[in-house]
């Protein structure tokens, strides 16, 4: 559900560090419990069993869950500092990961949190071990068990070149466990590693339509302590890892480790140092590691460039070359800096939560006008230009939660992006026909199925509009938005009020002053009422569905017993359960104005109405509501075509008054306690 956490400035929350333990307990509680005990760790949230490992197939064969001490004589946490040469991948598929980590090293700081040394196979083990990855503007303590997948003893995942060494086969279990097995690790972006190991905002370069100066730019990133990883594209599934006669590997995920100019020749030539996670198959080409080249490099120079140079999966290429071959870059920057200028910059953060419900907020991109503007709306006031500019350094960064996590349930990443439009006044979510009018001021490049999409943007100062949205409409999913700007912007989700205008109804008419249409109301009443002159539930059900059965413009099968008393409560003013003929007229009056209001959004005459209208049908009613209770209100009542019938239409607004009306007679004191709870007093109303 929306959650809006403004953390302009300080960015204190992405800073604390939670628990990924059900019981919340932390390592050092555990470790101490199982120390106290004399017990090895054994991790009940992500236990040595299959299910750990693949979720879509058998393991294919005869695994052992061993521990290091099992493994080997005298393990070690890490040997002689953590470095790009501990990470040999295993039967895994997830390349991606791998040279994120290899990245990883290169920043020891983000290494130091990422992998906390508080933790051996000597003084204090107990068999588990903690790692600490960003997730979703929070940072999460993820603990883990030793015991490691084997084959005849060997660790089948990924491996350290060392075989006494194992934080890199601790942090990929760690990792698997944050998505829910080693499977959900198949296939995916270095961008998507790097961001959950340092928090920072990834970037994206095409190396065919790449700006000029990308060597300086990657230069200026490495220099920076940003994490950058590469990789060739495929045209087809067959291609993936596929070996080229220069010994590259096509659809496969490496990282870049350095960047150097030397002299050769006479010339300056830029080189630019990548690794294969497999730790083997290299470059073949110009300044691999035995070409010719080198040869003409001065003494001292190669020395220094080639130092640690064997066989290891790392080599150097010639900066043109690399364009050549490799189709895109990933830059993780440590924050939004501008990595084409020289100045660094104090950046404030606007963090949203939200998310996409079919039939109510996923309304899909813009070529689905119609429901396009039923999608979270966020506002931003950018007040004051940059330093030394007249205009505002914006970066937007989209993400989609826990894809991975849920693959398992058949789900994978959404197509995803945004737009941004400058902004009307009003600060209520903005309905259709502005959008089907005004263009936007800034959108993502492209929609794509990855888990961030980012873009960097100025814009005049000035008040925007943020549309987050999925490709297709109906697609559901939760998503965080960040917002970077260099000065203080406030930001807000639009649509989040929750009242109502509800004028008081005007007084019945006198019995000689009836219309005729009320008079034959009242001549069915009568026949219908008893000696008491009211009507039960069960003769309102008759005599609704009779009088708006004589109506052909409403297509519908008749008022549900539930929908008749939701009536009765709305107009029961006595509490006798039933409804007089005054009290009647005051809901026709009501009956009638809903009709028309619901008539106007049946174009088809179907007898329904799509659900993504029911927030403009609300407002024309007098109800305002946020996106959490429209989707549940969604949720309630629409059905697999996204569409209301008329008979829950009218259950909603009837429910939705009768909620309102409690809501208005209360003090000022019960009201303030009710909408805090506005979630639940709506529950309750709805029966949901």
């Amino acid at each position: 559900m929306p959650v809006q956490s403004t953390l302009s400035g300080k960015n204190s929350d992405s800073n604390q560090v939670v628990s990924s333990q059900w019981d919340g307990k932390s390592f050092e509680q555990l470790r101490q419990e199982c120390l106290q005990k004399g017990v090895l760790f054994e991790d009940p949230d992500f236990p040595a069993a299959d299910a750990s490992l693949f979720f879509s197939q058998s393991v294919p064969v005869q695994i052992e869950w061993k521990r290091p001490k099992e493994i080997c004589q005298n393990p070690k946490f890490i040997v002689g500092g953590a470095d790009r040469t501990d990470i040999c991948q295993g039967q895994l598929g997830d390349c991606w990961l791998l040279a994120a980590i290899a990245s990883l090293t290169i920043k020891k700081e983000a290494l130091a949190r990422v992998v906390p040394h508080d933790q051996d196979f000597d003084r204090g083990y107990a068999g588990i071990f903690h790692f600490q990855f960003w997730q979703h503007n929070k940072w999460l303590d993820v603990v883990v068990d030793d015991r490691l997948p084997t084959v005849r003893n060997r660790l089948i995942m990924l491996h350290s070149a060392s075989s006494d060494e194992f934080w890199s086969a601790l942090l990929e279990k760690a990792y698997a466990k944050v998505h829910g097995s080693y499977e959900s690790l198949k296939g995916g972006s270095t961008m998507e590693a790097m961001e959950d190991f340092t928090g920072g905002v990834g970037e994206m370069y095409e190396t065919k339509s790449a700006p000029d100066d990308l060597f300086t730019i990657m230069k200026k990133a490495l220099d920076r302590g940003s994490m950058m990883g590469c990789s060739i594209d495929i045209t087809s599934s067959a291609e993936s890892e596929a070996r080229t006669s220069t010994g590259l590997v096509k659809g496969h995920a490496y990282s870049i480790t350095g960047l150097e100019e030397v002299h050769f020749r006479g010339q300056t030539v830029k080189l630019i140092r990548i690794r294969n996670p497999w730790g083997q198959v290299e470059w073949n080409g110009r300044w691999s590691d035995n070409s010719r080249e080198w040869d003409y490099v001065d003494k001292a120079e190669k020395t220094r460039i080639l130092q640690n140079s064997t066989d290891d999966g790392e080599f150097w290429m010639e900066f043109e070359d690399f364009k050549r071959n490799y189709d895109k870059v990933e830059i993780c920057n440590m924050s939004p800096d501008a990595l084409d200028d020289d100045t660094k910059r104090h950046w404030e953060v606007n963090v949203f939560e939200g998310n996409w419900i079919r039939g109510s907020t996923a309304g899909g991109c813009r070529n689905y006008i119609d429901t396009f503007w039923t999608n979270p709306q966020f506002k931003l006031q950018l007040e004051d230009a940059d330093d030394d500019d007249d205009v505002c350094s914006v970066v937007i960064a989209l993400m989609q939660k826990n894809r991975r996590k849920l693959r398992k349930e058949g789900l994978d990443l959404e197509t995803i992006g945004f737009a941004v439009y400058e902004a009307p006044d009003e600060e209520d979510q903005v309905g259709k026909d502005f959008f089907r009018y005004h263009p936007s001021k800034a959108r993502s490049r492209t929609y794509i199925n990855m888990r961030e999409v980012s873009e960097r943007f100025t814009l005049p100062p000035g008040k925007y509009l943020l549309v987050p949205t999925t490709f297709q409409p109906h697609q559901e999913a939760d998503f965080i938005i960040r917002i970077f700007s260099e000065k203080k912007a406030e930001a807000i989700e639009m649509g989040t009020n929750v009242d109502a205008d509800l004028p008081e109804p005007p007084m019945p008419s006198a019995p000689e002053e009836e219309t005729e249409e009320e008079k034959g109301l009242r001549r069915l009443f009568d026949q219908l009422a008893g000696s008491d002159k009211a009507i039960c539930v069960m003769e309102l059900q008759e005599m609704l569905n009779g009088v708006l059965s004589r109506r052909k413009e409403i297509k519908f099968d008749g008022l549900s017993l539930s929908t008749c008393h939701s009536i009765i409560n709305l107009m029961d003013v006595d509490n006798t359960g039933k409804m007089e003929f005054q009290e009647f007229k005051v809901f026709w009056d009501k009956m009638k104005k809903w009709i028309m209001l619901f008539l106007s959004f049946d174009t088809d005459r179907s007898g329904k109405m799509s659900s993504y209208e029911l927030r403009t049908a609300l407002t024309a009613a007098g109800m305002n509501l946020n996106n959490q209770l429209l989707q549940l209100i969604g949720l309630r009542f629409a059905d697999d075509n996204y569409e209301i019938d008329f008979d829950d239409y009218l259950t909603c607004i009837v429910r939705l008054e009768n909620m309102f009306r409690v809501f208005q007679a209360l003090d000022e004191h019960k009201r303030g306690r009710v909408r805090m709870n506005m979630m639940q007093f709506l529950l309750l109303s709805m029966n949901v």
